[in-house]
């Protein structure tokens, strides 16, 4: 080879990479734990002096790997390890999350007063077009949004459930104010969907993404059916177990 042939240019490490690569040493080390909020494109950009398209792919390599968790509207954070959410008899989404060491919460987004659809009608044992509540909701663990909900009630069977629900303190406290002294778990249906735009709105998922539907049935000590509920789960953060 002649002195005049050209050098081959060494090997360099993609810059996205190595914005990934010091973001999840800085995570090993604790500096970020799990849950946390890191920076604004914005504020990473400067720190490495790059462009936000820089940091946006090195970010977007770690939500794949699954490092890193993004919520519309919100921002980037690290993620954490999903809650364990037994399905048995007896589901109280209270008592589930402390058991799991994890804050509860819960968010009613609207109640109405309408007639029972058909299927409704069946599940919840009245005549269709008889008076139920439905009643939407969003519940959270650790202050992360992790449930949306539909439950229906059928409202001649338990008189004012709706301003017992209304007042923000559980489903139990409601039906217990409405003559149901206890209640259990009839039959659960678990399948996966794709979170719809709304869904994903509320989860802080994107449109799409995957999302765990249990359809449920709930009777008080004679077996009689005081709820018919739908639940969406987001399936990154929580994890349904069954147990008797």
């Amino acid at each position: 080879m002649s002195n005049g042939a050209s050098k081959r240019t060494p090997h360099r490490t993609p810059l996205w990479a190595e914005i990934a690569r010091a973001l999840r040493d800085e995570i090993a080390e604790g500096r970020y734990g799990p849950g946390d909020k890191l920076p604004t494109e914005a504020q990473m950009a400067e720190r490495f002096g790059v462009n936000r398209h820089t940091v946006r792919h090195g970010v977007a390599s770690l939500v794949e790997a699954g490092v890193l968790r993004s919520r519309r509207g919100s921002g980037v954070f690290v993620s954490t390890a999903p809650t364990d959410y037994p399905i048995g008899a007896r589901v109280r989404f209270t008592e589930n999350l402390r058991r799991a060491g994890r804050m509860p919460g819960r968010e009613i987004l609207g109640q109405e007063v309408r007639a029972a659809s058909a299927g409704e009608a069946e599940v919840l044992d009245v005549a269709e077009g008889a008076r139920v509540l439905a009643s939407h909701s969003l519940s959270f663990a650790d202050r992360q949004p992790v449930a949306l909900a539909e439950s229906i009630y059928p409202l001649d069977r338990l008189p004012g459930l709706q301003e017992a629900l209304a007042e923000g303190k559980g489903v139990t406290h409601a039906l217990r104010a409405a003559g149901v002294a206890d209640y259990t778990r009839a039959s659960t249906r678990i399948t996966a969907v794709a979170a719809t735009a709304v869904q994903a709105l509320h989860l802080h998922l994107a449109e799409g993404a995957p999302v765990l539907k249990t359809t449920s049935l709930n009777v008080d000590p004679e077996g009689v059916p005081i709820e018919f509920g739908r639940t969406w789960w987001a399936g990154d953060r929580i994890t349904l177990t069954l147990e008797d």
